[in-house]
């Protein structure tokens, strides 16, 4: 393996994007080579990994057309990181200049919301890194000589985006590339480390970084409506995987926010009657003459965003400036039982609540087509 990680060493002070000779050999080590040499070692990656071995992937890719300045060999879950722009996965990242690679605890830089890829924001991967960090920081501490950042001397912005996806790296200097042995032993043991942020994320019921869960659920639910087909090779669905509760995680969210807004409302003197399941609004308070129409949003995310219907908009701004929004986020979910509990979680209160056409964003659209003008016109 030594020896396959030196020769791209090698050849990246010759790197252009055209295809030539030196991309030509350089790719076939990145594509075939290294990846080959490291499915030989499956089984006992799989198991570091705790998957099988048929769930095991192993990819290299030196770029689509033009050549990229970055080549790269990965190590995933085929279920938690179906592409190298999602999940989580331990990488070489070969630097630009052929002074050092890395292997690199690292991740994807888009999100599929189910109708398109959004790139992810520089801050929100420090976010997912953050969060990444103390789930591995013990186990790292064993391992001496590790990175938080990672130096690839590029100068391609596809290049630069690999550094702010990094949660912890070793490097090897093209003067100093350990043996094989040493390679495959860092390898396992960063696989290790991989399948710590895998357990984590099946159990997490929100990334800090990642999207709100309830505003993925919704993109991708007017995509499906819209007919949109879901793009293979992404997940648009992900049980237990931060996006997407399930219906009893949203009743549980639900039910937790209503009782908290129920109590923070008592607690001031109003009398409080809970009307969700006839009104388009969730509790209604009284307290002498007055009277406040309440919306109730709970999320697991940190709350900047909350999903809102037609109907909800218009009749709160009906209600206005008789009306509240009360979003309790950070709420804390257990996956771990048969049925998921809930628990914490900090109330925000804005009354009176003026919806402003800025704050509001379009998800769908419903077009009436040229069909439904005609028959508009026949009526």
């Amino acid at each position: 393996m030594d020896d396959l990680l030196a020769k791209v060493l090698d050849l990246q002070p010759t790197w252009v994007s055209t295809n030539t000779e030196e991309m030509q050999e350089r790719g076939i080590v990145v594509r075939r080579q290294l990846p080959d040499l490291i499915r030989a070692h499956g089984a006992v990656l799989a198991t570091e990994l705790d998957t099988p071995v048929g769930n095991l992937g192993v990819e290299g890719r030196d770029g689509t057309g033009l050549k990229a300045e970055i080549p790269w060999v990965r190590v995933f879950s085929r279920d938690q990181s179906p592409s190298s722009t999602t999940g989580w996965y331990v990488v070489y990242l070969f630097s630009a200049s052929g002074r050092q690679v890395y292997l690199s605890l690292n991740q994807g830089t888009t999100i599929w919301t189910g109708g398109v890829f959004k790139a992810r924001k520089a801050e929100d991967l420090r976010a997912r890194v953050e969060w990444a960090w103390p789930l591995v920081a013990e186990a790292a501490a064993t391992r001496p000589g590790l990175h938080r950042t990672i130096q690839l001397d590029a100068r391609t912005p596809l290049g630069s985006g690999y550094g702010p996806g990094n949660v912890v790296a070793i490097a090897y200097e093209r003067e100093q590339l350990p043996s094989q042995e040493i390679l495959l032993k860092d390898l396992l043991f960063m696989t290790s480390l991989l399948s710590t942020l895998y357990e984590a994320e099946r159990l997490a019921p929100y990334i800090p970084g990642d999207p709100t869960p309830e505003v993925v659920e919704a993109e991708q639910s007017a995509a499906k409506t819209a007919g949109r087909r879901a793009r293979s090779g992404t997940r648009s669905s992900r049980p237990g995987q931060g996006f997407l509760l399930t219906a009893s995680e949203r009743r549980a969210v639900e039910h937790h926010s209503v009782r908290m807004a129920t109590e923070h409302f008592k607690a001031q003197g109003w009398s409080v009657k809970d009307v969700g399941a006839t009104e388009s609004f969730d509790l209604l308070l009284t307290r002498g003459e007055e009277r406040l129409h309440v919306e109730v949003k709970g999320t697991t995310s940190a709350g900047q965003e909350v999903i809102l219907t037609r109907t909800e908009v218009e009749k709160q701004r009906k209600y206005y400036p008789k009306n509240a929004l009360v979003v309790v986020h950070s709420i804390k979910l257990d996956r771990t039982a048969v049925e998921p509990t809930t628990s914490g979680g900090t109330l925000q209160c804005t009354s009176p609540w003026a919806l402003q056409d800025e704050d509001l964003t379009v998800i769908s659209y419903a077009y009436r087509t040229p069909i439904g003008k005609m028959s508009s016109k026949e009526d």
